[in-house]
């Protein structure tokens, strides 16, 4: 192997590795706060960027005057398309960042969901946390 091909092989490892997404966040109902772990914003809507992960998870608190906090885990979709650069290029990093945020989340504090897409054009999916996620959430923002 020449050196400038295993310089090529790290440069991609390492631009795999640091791989990230941009979502939208909004929310059904005005005066909504959005927290999400390793975002320092609370307003909605907004647009971030989000790091790829395997084995994290991204806990989120949506609170609206008249509602009961949502607490709850975003949903993520697998990015196939890492994973194939993973294998190509550095195997060893192959479980590090095979899932995202979707470019799309809306908060229905009414209906106590949270609603994601991956294209503007698609219907929305709607996720309800499950309790163990939101205890975890719960948790995790307990200390803030």
């Amino acid at each position: 192997m020449t050196a400038r091909m295993l310089l090529a092989i790290l440069l991609m490892a390492l631009l795999n590795l640091g791989c990230s997404a941009t979502t939208s966040l909004t929310a059904a109902q005005g005066g909504t706060a959005l927290s999400v772990k390793e975002s320092h914003s609370t307003a909605a809507p907004r647009t971030e960027e989000y790091s790829a992960t395997s084995f994290g998870n991204y806990e989120f608190k949506a609170a609206s005057p008249g509602f009961d906090p949502l607490y709850g885990v975003l949903p993520l979709k697998f990015n196939g398309g890492y994973l194939a650069l993973d294998i190509l290029f550095f195997a060893p990093a192959m479980f590090f960042n095979l899932r995202e945020v979707y470019p799309y989340y809306e908060f229905d504090m009414d209906k106590r969901v949270v609603r994601y897409k991956k294209h503007p054009s698609d219907p929305w999916v709607n996720y309800q946390p499950s309790e163990a996620e939101s205890q975890r959430a719960k948790g995790h923002f307990a200390g803030k």
